[in-house]
């Protein structure tokens, strides 16, 4: 059985079950995060590209944002049978993709958007099995709802199964 291909744009996420995956292109300082239940082999991907709604003018997309994305992702695999005890998390991204002689921290994007998540799944109480954050290039990320391995492909870095 061929399984499905979900794509997730910038600023959204998706839920899914075995045997689809999910799969982002392009991350430059966003950050890409997969949850995943082992057991029922339900996952979903967010593509955020800021850490917090709180700072924004506009906050009608909350997949935007990795405060109001991660809860919304979290509670629509509970409710397709995702355990939160089981759910996992592993994030790819938050590159420095510009560099700056004086980089101030409004610059530094890509950090602050890993440093978010990283916090939001802590109050989550979610834990982080894997992560490949940071560096100066982009990423596109792949989440296999069969075995929740999560693909992250670079342009000229190869490709690493976290």
């Amino acid at each position: 059985m061929m399984s499905e291909l979900i794509k997730v744009g910038m600023a959204d996420y998706k839920v899914g079950h075995n045997p689809a995956s999910l799969i982002s292109y392009g991350l430059g300082s966003c950050v890409g995060i997969a949850l995943y239940d082992p057991i029922s082999k339900l996952g979903g991907l967010a593509h955020i590209m800021l850490p917090d709604s709180t700072q924004a003018r506009s906050t009608e997309n909350p997949a935007k944002f990795a405060d109001t994305a991660l809860p919304l992702m979290l509670e629509d695999l509970i409710k397709m049978g995702a355990a939160k005890t089981r759910i996992i998390a592993k994030i790819a991204g938050g590159a420095q993709m510009f560099t700056f002689t004086n980089a101030t921290d409004i610059m530094r994007v890509g950090e602050r958007n890993a440093e978010a998540v990283r916090v939001v799944l802590k109050k989550l109480d979610i834990r982080i099995l894997a992560e490949d954050t940071g560096g100066n290039y982009g990423r596109t990320v792949e989440l296999k709802l069969e075995n929740g391995i999560f693909r992250v492909k670079t342009i000229d870095k190869g490709e690493k199964e976290l």
